[in-house]
């Protein structure tokens, strides 16, 4: 008992440490290393201490190790009690803490949130400290590459739904990162620093990226030139099995484990129909921590300026991976959960449209209202709020202006202004033929129809869905 209460005193000592650094706004990599120091200590305390005393919170202890050099961009907060917690960084990690809490093994989940970056904003590249993200995950032991692939498909009609232009997804697999750093020469210790450098390869150009390796990282030129003979290669299957004849790679059990696994999913993704979209690159790293396996991310792609020319990147929109060592980080007992899943960036995504539409010169439709009724003379709103109430028991999204009687003009141009594709019109002429006149907004071509028809014009002229393009 008493060098159980020994080691008690020591987690509750390294515990404070920890905090110490956190107000001390100590170095990310330190504070993981005094967080690993932690739980060791807790470990050696045995499943007892677990079963009694784990208890599962959303402070920054549960974010810290998780998002690698990316952990500065954790929001920090105190609570009444002084106590450190966080603002949460994505919805992956809340994810798997969720799973060990509910001691969940199987699930498959959508889930659209807010998340926080202390980030610097930037407006047009849709990049903002709060912001939405929707994410798709599935939880479970299955064979490898099938939920895998079911990913990557999910990814891929959802860009080719929303019909925001060319994309590519970027494929690659941290098992095939470690082997290659480790055949190259990186320390075990730089692994995770290095695999950071590496994933900005899509901003800036090799040599930079080879400065900061070398110059601020420590590591030799020569291990560094040999990464960039690996990280410079990019293309399909053809790739995969050059590398795995490589003489270096070969060698490496994670190498092989992973490009074998990269082998039978470009197989399903044959088999999807969506391997065309799919670019095996070897600079993408994903500098978050907890990924494991396959990773992937897809950028939009915009037509370059001349033909026979690369085409250029114009940000990512999507990414994910599988992560299949997070939920065991949560469980008391370090029983893990097999998962993989996507995020895709709304407001990346709202932010091109926009983006597109203000260079067409066209507005953005602010709603979903197929219809306005409204009425061509005074007193007449006891007939608009009959016509409405007709067409909203018809399944018919309609609106009326809340005004006793308002001008035709000003309802017009509210059509104009928020994107309305039709108008239905009612005065007293049309009240004696028992007609509506139906105003197309962007034409200003007008019919009468018949009352008992309205509902099934309306449907015929709005059954095609508005695409946000």
């Amino acid at each position: 008992m008493a060098e159980r209460a020994a080691l008690e005193e020591l987690v509750r000592l390294q515990g404070e440490h920890v905090r110490e650094l956190k107000l001390q706004k100590a170095s990310a990599e330190q504070i993981e290393e005094e967080v690993s120091q932690l739980l060791k200590l807790k470990a050696q305390l045995g499943p007892d201490e677990g079963k009694h005393k784990f208890v599962l919170k959303t402070p920054k202890e549960t974010l810290t190790g998780k998002y690698g050099e990316d952990s500065k961009l954790i929001y920090d907060l105190k609570d009444q009690g002084g106590e450190l917690l966080s603002l949460r960084y994505d919805l992956t990690v809340p994810f798997a803490r969720y799973l060990a809490m509910n001691k969940l093994t199987n699930i498959k989940r959508y889930h659209i949130a807010k998340v926080y970056r202390r980030d610097n904003p930037a407006m047009t590249r849709g990049r903002y400290r709060e912001f939405y993200q929707c994410d798709f995950d599935i939880a479970g032991q299955f064979d490898p590459m099938i939920p895998d692939a079911e990913c990557l498909k999910i990814m891929c009609e959802i860009l080719s739904s929303l019909q925001i232009g060319d994309f590519l997804v970027k494929v690659n697999d941290r098992r095939i990162l470690d082997g290659m750093f480790a055949v190259c020469g990186v320390p075990d210790s730089k692994f995770r620093t290095i695999c950071s450098s590496v994933d900005k390869l899509d901003k800036v150009p090799w040599e930079e990226v080879k400065n900061e390796m070398v110059g601020e990282k420590g590591l030799a030129p020569e291990v560094a030139d040999r990464i960039g003979d690996y990280v410079q290669q990019h293309g399909g299957v053809s790739l995969v099995e050059q590398l795995l004849q490589d003489p270096k790679l070969s060698q490496n059990k994670q190498a092989l484990e992973g490009l074998g696994d990269l082998k039978l999913l470009f197989e399903y993704l044959a088999l999807f129909g969506i391997a065309d979209k799919i670019s095996f690159d070897l600079s993408l790293a994903r500098g978050l921590d907890y990924y494991t396996g396959v990773i992937y991310e897809a950028v939009l792609l915009q037509t370059a300026a001349q033909a026979g020319e690369e085409p250029l990147g114009v940000g990512s929109v999507a990414a994910g991976g599988r992560y299949d060592g997070l939920v065991g980080m949560f469980d008391p007992k370090g029983r893990k959960v097999p998962c993989v899943g996507l995020s895709v960036g709304v407001e990346r995504i709202f932010s091109i449209v926009e983006q597109r539409l203000e260079a067409l010169e066209e507005k953005v439709r602010t709603t979903e209202t197929q219809v306005l009724v409204a009425s061509a003379q005074k007193k007449l709103l006891e007939e608009r709020l009959k016509l409405v109430s007709e067409l909203w028991d018809a399944g018919i999204k309609a609106e009326l202006l809340y005004k006793k009687n308002p001008k035709l003009l000003n309802q017009l141009q509210y059509c104009e202004e928020a994107g309305i594709p039709l108008v239905a019109i009612i005065g007293e002429q049309e009240l004696k033929d028992g007609v509506v006149k139906l105003r197309a907004v962007a034409s200003r071509e007008e019919v009468d129809v018949r009352r008992e028809d309205l509902v099934k014009e309306i449907k015929r002229r709005t059954s095609q869905p508005p695409c946000i393009c």
